[in-house]
Parts: structure tokens; C-alpha cells; sequence
């Protein structure tokens, strides 16, 4: 009865992480957070364990986006990618390394979708994986990689539309505008 329980356990449970394993390298949980319908990119996160005896580097990403790019806290990763020394895990994270997916032109993340990349190696070459879409969690409004409101948020543009008529009168216009907190 028990082996019964765990066994309708293991398969009600989902399928929450996922790997891809080559002879020197564990890709653990590609995944990407869903988008709001008017975000223009979306960030993709996962971890690179390098089991061999070499190091080997993260060159880029292909997918079929306009453009994928390999960013880092300080701004895109530059062409010597990122290095993965022999022992080394690597997170590309929320608010650290990711890879960006650009170019969505409206047709956001959804959870639960699957998108197909190819990672690019220096030594282990290419290697197929897929981000999986999740929701995205915790409170308030959605932020991006690096701590900003996302601008494609629907409750964040309605409140500043709402401040703008407030603040300017009915019928008044206003082009683009730029929001920046603690600028000196």
C-alpha cells in the first residue's frame, strides 16, 4: 500500500526541475519567467556545473527571438562568455547573469510554455535544452533582472497615467516620460 502512496505521489507531483547532461557539463532547470503581454524581452536563468577536467566557457545562446543575449549585473557579458572552471557551478539568476530574450514583440511568456535553445560551448559545443516558462512570485509590481519595474506592468502604467492627469489637468498631452528613483 505504501509503495501504491509514493508511487501516485511521484506522479501527481510536477515536474518541477529538469537537467541535460553531457560528459562534462549538468545544465540544472533552464527555466524563464512568464512576461507581461507588452514586455519587449524576457529573462531566462539556469545552472551550468562543469564535471570535467577542463574549464570550458558559455560563448552565447541561440533561440528563436530577434536577439539572445548573455547579460551580467554590470551589463551584457562580452564575447569571452562565461567561464566554468572544472568543479565550478555557475547560476545565471534573478538579479545576477541571465540570458535575455529579445525582440517578443507581443507574445509574451506564458507559464507552462516550453522555448528551445541551443547553449554554446568553447569546449563542449552545442547543447539543445529548453526554458521552461513559470509564474513569476512574491508581492507587488513585476521587476526586472536588475530591480527596476517593469514597465510593461498594467497596474504600474495605469498609476502613473492616473498621476500624469492628476498632475497636469484633463486633456493635456505628454510624450515619453522617464521614472528614476534616488537620482542624484
Amino acid at each position: 500500500m505504501r509503495q501504491l502512496a509514493l508511487a501516485l505521489a511521484f506522479l501527481a507531483a510536477p515536474a518541477a526541475a529538469h537537467e541535460v547532461t553531457t560528459e562534462t557539463l549538468v545544465i540544472d532547470h533552464p527555466y524563464a519567467l512568464e512576461t507581461p503581454a507588452t514586455a519587449l524581452s524576457g529573462p531566462g536563468f539556469l545552472t551550468i556545473t562543469n564535471t570535467g577536467d577542463a574549464p570550458d566557457r558559455l560563448l552565447a545562446v541561440r533561440a528563436a527571438f530577434a536577439r539572445v543575449v548573455l547579460r551580467g549585473s554590470e551589463g551584457q557579458v562580452g564575447p569571452e562568455g562565461i567561464a566554468i572552471a572544472p568543479g565550478q557551478t555557475v547560476t545565471l539568476a534573478p538579479g545576477g547573469m541571465h540570458v535575455l530574450f529579445m525582440g517578443l514583440d507581443g507574445d509574451p511568456f506564458e507559464e507552462g510554455e516550453r522555448i528551445p535553445a541551443t547553449l554554446v560551448f568553447e569546449r563542449a559545443g552545442e547543447i539543445a535544452v529548453e526554458f521552461w516558462v513559470e509564474p513569476r512570485t512574491g508581492a507587488g509590481p513585476h521587476r526586472t533582472p536588475s530591480g527596476g519595474a517593469d514597465r510593461g506592468d498594467p497596474a504600474t502604467q495605469a498609476a502613473v497615467r492616473a498621476a500624469l492627469d492628476r498632475l497636469m489637468g484633463d486633456g493635456a498631452a505628454a510624450g515619453p516620460v522617464a521614472l528614476a528613483a534616488d537620482a542624484a
